[in-house]
Order: structure tokens, then C-alpha cells, then sequence
């Protein structure tokens, strides 16, 4: 089975914020074409439903007492995507840690075409972002980890209206998820003025029969992740 991170050149335009060329699959096409067997290996339940990967989010609001500056992410990944992100990687003692930057490396690049599947909003403006520093890989037990920081383009003063952030992958093929109230934190500026609220999706029973009946192979649908995302809402209270 080619591993998950192997090199195929695409076609693809360049994202709004970088020139250079995409040479590497999408994150949500490489998933597409390398865990499907793996669904189908293990259940016939999993490869009929959607999502086929889970990603369990951590995260931290950046900032001052005056301005929100970005996030830190941790990403950890399921059992077994994080077993097809390291199939066919040398994972010897000398080479370990080169192999895990050099695998955060590639899904950071794919990552920054689809805007890091994060949104944030200002009254449904979308607030832009730098490109990321970099991320890092780590791994306990089963399960990888993958720790970035998203700087925002510019510092955003504290707002009077809640601003939204809103982490999905379109085509609902990946599943990023806040588990608990804890999962998110604020900066210990930010936390002196601001609040944070997790809204959880409804989506309807037959949105949910839909996404159940979607096979591994369909065209992706992405108009579906998003009845599916978590809305955070961060309100603050700008200083004095």
C-alpha cells in the first residue's frame, strides 16, 4: 500500500495567499486514496458512512489584553490514519525525527491549500491568516499529534460583536472535532476580557442518513462538512 504521504504531482490553482506551486495531494485526497482499504478492511459499516478519519482538536486562542494575535492547534489524529501517515516511513532510532518533521512538513503544505480547514469570522468576514511557521509531529502511543500555530495577517483588536471560528474539512471525509469545553483555552491576556462558547451542529436526521449512505469513492459533496462543525464563539470586552 503507497504511503500516505507519497509525492504525486497535481494540477491545482495556488492558494490566495502563496505563489508556489502544489506539487503534493490534498489532505483530503490522499485520505480518499489511502485509507479507503483500511475502512474496508475493518468494517463494511465504516467504508459505507462518512467520516473516514478522525481528528480530535486542542485549542488555544492567541493574544494580548488588546488584540487576538492567532491560534496554537494540536491535531491528534485516529489510530489508524496515524498508522497510514507513518505506512512505509523509516522509522528507525537514527531517523525518527526526521521522518516525523519531514511527515508534518508535507501535511503542513497541504494543509495551507485549504486554508488549514479553519475559518475565522467577523460578522461572516473572514479574517485572514500568515502562513503558518511550521508544525511538529509527535506520537503516544497509537495516535500522532501534530502541533501548529496560525498567526493571524494582522493583530485583531478586541471585538465588540463574538467572532466565530469554525474548523472542517468541506467534504466531511475528515472529522475535526472539539470533544469537551476543555479542548479550548485562551491565552492568559485574552482570558481576562474574553469568553468562549462551543455551539455544536444539529444537523437533521435525513442530513446525517445522507451522510451515512455516502460511499468511500463519491464525488465529494462539499457543502456537507459544514452541517456537521462546531461553531466557537469568542466575545470579549475591549481593555479599561
Amino acid at each position: 500500500m503507497p504511503s500516505l504521504f507519497a509525492q504525486r504531482r497535481i494540477s491545482k490553482p495556488s492558494a490566495s495567499h502563496t505563489s508556489h506551486t502544489v506539487t503534493k495531494l490534498s489532505l483530503r485526497q490522499r485520505l480518499l486514496g489511502s485509507l479507503t482499504l483500511g475502512c474496508l478492511l475493518i468494517s463494511p459499516s465504516i467504508a459505507l458512512a462518512h467520516p473516514h478519519s478522525w481528528v480530535d482538536i486542542h485549542t488555544q486562542v492567541l493574544g494580548d489584553e488588546q488584540h487576538i494575535t492567532g491560534f496554537k492547534m494540536d491535531w491528534t489524529f485516529d489510530a489508524m490514519t496515524s498508522a497510514y501517515m507513518l505506512d512505509g516511513e523509516d522509522m528507525s532510532a537514527e531517523k525518527r525525527d526526521a521522518t516525523f518533521q519531514s511527515i508534518a512538513d508535507s501535511v503542513m503544505d497541504n494543509l495551507l491549500q485549504e486554508h488549514y480547514f479553519t475559518y475565522f469570522y467577523d460578522n461572516e468576514q473572514p479574517i485572514k491568516y500568515k502562513v503558518s511557521p511550521g508544525g511538529k509531529l509527535s506520537q503516544n502511543r497509537m495516535k500522532l499529534t501534530l502541533s501548529f500555530e496560525i498567526p493571524l495577517a494582522k493583530p485583531k483588536p478586541l471585538p465588540q460583536k463574538p467572532l466565530e471560528l469554525r474548523v472542517f474539512e468541506p467534504s466531511y471525509y475528515v472529522d475535526l472535532a472539539w470533544k469537551s469545553n476543555q479542548d479550548i483555552t485562551l491565552s492568559p491576556e485574552l482570558a481576562k476580557h474574553c469568553q468562549i462558547q462551543v455551539i455544536n451542529p444539529e444537523p437533521t436526521a435525513e442530513q446525517m442518513s445522507y451522510a451515512m449512505s455516502l460511499p468511500a469513492d463519491a464525488d465529494p459533496d462539499n457543502a456537507l462538512g459544514q452541517l456537521f462543525t462546531q461553531t466557537l464563539t469568542i466575545a470579549c470586552q475591549s481593555k479599561g
